[in-house]
């Protein structure tokens, strides 16, 4: 097939791109490079330097995997109008740009940002949305608009909503500026980048007092959105979340991190983030039930082993 990725040359956009280039598609990455990098561009793909506002033709491609986007919470915070410009105003026009062209198929990388603060974990699809901060909010608010393509145009959509994406498939890595993931920065410290990682909060209601999250391996990640392109039907919108269904305690990372790279990694307790809950954790039975998706790398000793190997 011909494919359009917008923002493959960001972390999760070029494992895609790599994986799609690989399963030996015709691949197009489409990227401003604000937070992307040309050289995350897989080898085999085109490079075309441009933005989702303003797309211009995309006329003979067979589907679009979308992972343009602004990201940061804390920055969504200080600059919504930014936020809802890019994401949403983006979307909206890659959309009507998909009609104009006859291109018909949308997978989009969604977030659990969705869902906000959990009545329940783990966390299904039917669970009611509730996003914290505008950057969940313009993701959402692109799911909606999704689904009412989907009903009045025929758009075969698939939205897929991350938790803690995580690890290196090959050389392709987190390069974020600023980095506000975690295992990045754990594992910065024992590069010599930082003297030590912060642990936001001790207190929670969890079995060692630090936050627990649910932690996907970029690879697998990238392999969801490949069945997810495949599973796409015209008139139907649908909506995965995608994680392990595990969940790893910030003090398990460090001490994983630190039993990979060999080096002790000083963590220093500091006052807990407004907003983080204690847990979230994702139910990602639906995928694996409906598209047979599993996650195959989901040991953390994996994940941050993937990511240490790529960062040197």
């Amino acid at each position: 097939m011909k494919l359009l990725v917008t923002g493959g040359a960001g972390y999760v956009g070029s494992v895609v791109a790599a994986q799609l280039v690989e399963a030996g598609h015709q691949v197009t990455v489409l990227d401003d490079l604000s937070t992307g990098h040309a050289d995350a561009v897989p080898e085999g793909a085109r490079f075309v330097e441009g933005s989702i506002t303003d797309p211009g033709p995309i006329e003979g491609f067979d589907a679009v995997l979308h992972f343009a986007a602004k990201s940061l919470v804390g920055e969504s915070v200080q600059e919504p109008a930014r936020y809802w410009r890019a994401n949403l105003g983006g979307t909206l026009a890659l959309l009507d740009a998909m009609r104009g062209s006859g291109v018909g198929r949308i997978v989009f990388s969604s977030t659990a940002a969705v869902y906000g603060e959990p009545e329940e974990t783990p966390i299904p699809e039917s669970a009611p949305p509730r996003p914290a901060n505008p950057y969940g909010a313009t993701k959402l608010a692109v799911d909606t608009a999704l689904t009412a393509f989907a009903e009045l145009y025929g758009l075969a959509a698939v939205s897929l909503r991350y938790f803690n994406v995580a690890g290196a498939y090959g050389r392709f890595r987190e390069r974020h500026a600023p980095e506000t993931h975690l295992i990045p920065n754990v594992l910065k410290v024992a590069l010599g980048e930082r003297e030590e990682v912060s642990v936001f909060g001790a207190d929670y209601p969890t079995k060692d007092g630090t936050c627990v999250r649910d932690y996907v391996h970029v690879t697998d990640l990238a392999t969801a959105h490949l069945l997810a392109l495949d599973a796409a039907e015209p008139g139907t919108h649908k909506i995965y979340n995608l994680g392990n269904g595990t969940g790893f305690s910030v003090k398990e990372v460090i001490d994983v991190c630190r039993a990979v790279t060999g080096h002790p990694i000083p963590a220093v307790v500091a006052p807990r983030r407004d907003g983080d809950p204690a847990v979230l954790v994702a139910s990602s039975e639906k995928i694996q039930r409906e598209l047979g998706w599993k996650p195959e790398h989901a040991a953390l000793e994996t994940i941050v082993s993937d990511a240490w190997t790529a960062l040197r």
